[in-house]
């Protein structure tokens, strides 16, 4: 058994927002963590070097703008060759 206190991943839970979807959180949170790889700044001070955990926290917070796209155009199928 550890004496160690268990760590806080409050830094890695995802919002439980209705109004939110969970997907939305992850996919906006992945391309903001790919402009922090490629050298964007922060916008928030923070003491972690993990471009996740950072975009993560911007994210949560409110502090990333994105735009919704239209629904995906429904094609037709193409008939099965038979």
């Amino acid at each position: 058994m550890s004496d160690k206190a268990p760590r806080n991943n409050a830094h890695c839970t995802i919002p439980d927002d209705p109004d939110q979807s969970t997907y939305r959180f992850i996919i906006v949170a992945a391309k903001r963590a790919r402009q922090l790889q490629g050298g964007a700044r922060p916008v928030l001070p923070t003491s972690s070097k993990k471009p996740t955990v950072i975009a993560m926290e911007e994210v949560r917070r409110g502090l990333v703008k994105y735009s919704l796209t239209g629904p995906v155009q429904n094609r037709p199928l193409p008939e099965p060759a038979i």
